[in-house]
């Protein structure tokens, strides 16, 4: 009995959090979650177990840390197919980094971890704070508050997105070419496009290159400067617009578990409703059909390419 009472007393020693992951862990050691398989979010785990959403914060983390799990925009937190091997801190600091860069890039990086995960609004301080084993106001001495953190977000992002230091090809290449740059990257990072303003455009350095790229594509085309900057932000603003959409489309996909194709698919009684009074020819005739693919991407790729051809006549009639 004694050591049934000691046993019990450990269990409730020891720290939710701690027993949370323990019991992932070996979900994951056995194989009953396998790699690709979705590990319960932050707001499951809260909702399931009964805990406080730093609790759930640091299970997530720790598995991470481990290299066991790893998040996917648009899906969540996945079980890795091999561990990831960590930056060792000495590394950086040999690439003659200071301690507190590193600590920054720390942030940032958990920072952008968290927010393709789960959404911008989950990347709070006091949530970077626990991911890292932190006090919150640790994080104040290497960052001035949320939007000076987001910026350096988007900067970090879009500096693993550099454009050729040489543009290939015609003027048309090198714009489609910075525009599936750019889609890609709002790909992986849906809370982008959300930060990235064409009126309050970000002062990040990495960010001003890719507009100065852009301007640069068309430079040979005889076009004044006025001209060159309003097609950058013009290429800019058609990509972020398109993708606007995508941060919704994941979150929606995360609540309901079901993707935009079967979620359609399960309107099919209110979409036959609409589409019997005979109001919308058009639309009952696509409806009907199956091999007409509408999807974000394949809005991107449509509006791409008759973005193109407006500024074509531009080039062709200056040059």
């Amino acid at each position: 009995m004694a050591d049934d009472d000691e046993g019990a007393v450990r269990d409730v020693a020891e720290p939710a959090s701690a027993r949370i992951t323990a019991e992932l862990r070996r979900r994951i050691a056995t194989g009953a979650l396998k790699p690709g398989d979705r590990v319960p979010s932050t707001r499951q785990i809260v909702r399931e177990r009964g805990v406080a959403m730093a609790t759930a914060s640091k299970v997530l983390a720790a598995l991470r840390n481990e290299g066991l799990v790893e998040p996917v925009p648009g899906v969540g937190t996945v079980v890795t197919s091999g561990e990831r091997r960590r930056t060792a801190r000495s590394g950086e600091r040999a690439a003659g980094r200071s301690d507190t860069e590193v600590f920054t890039d720390r942030i940032v990086r958990t920072a952008t971890t968290i927010a393709d995960a789960e959404g911008l609004a989950a990347a709070t301080m006091r949530r970077i704070a626990t991911d890292l084993d932190v006090a919150t106001m640790a994080l104040h001495r290497h960052v001035r508050g949320k939007n000076h953190l987001v910026m350096q977000m988007a900067d970090a992002v879009f500096a693993e997105n550099r454009l050729p230091a040489r543009p290939t090809g015609d003027w048309r290449a090198q714009l489609e070419l910075v525009c599936r740059v750019q889609w890609a990257m709002y790909r992986r990072h849906p809370w982008l496009a959300h930060v990235v303003s064409l009126t309050r455009p970000l002062l990040a350095p990495n960010v001003i290159a890719h507009t100065e790229w852009t301007m640069r594509a068309v430079s040979d085309q005889g076009l004044d400067l006025a001209t060159m900057i309003h097609i950058a932000a013009t290429v800019a603003g058609f990509v972020r617009g398109t993708a606007a959409n995508l941060e919704r489309e994941a979150e929606a996909e995360q609540d309901t578990g079901l993707t935009d194709d079967e979620w359609l698919r399960g309107q099919g009684n209110a979409l036959a409703v609409a589409m019997r009074a005979g109001s919308f020819p058009f639309m009952s005739r696509l409806s009907a059909r199956d091999d007409v693919d509408l999807s974000i991407d394949t809005l991107f790729e449509f509006g791409l390419q008759r973005m193109l051809d407006g500024i074509a006549p531009l080039c062709a009639d200056r040059r």
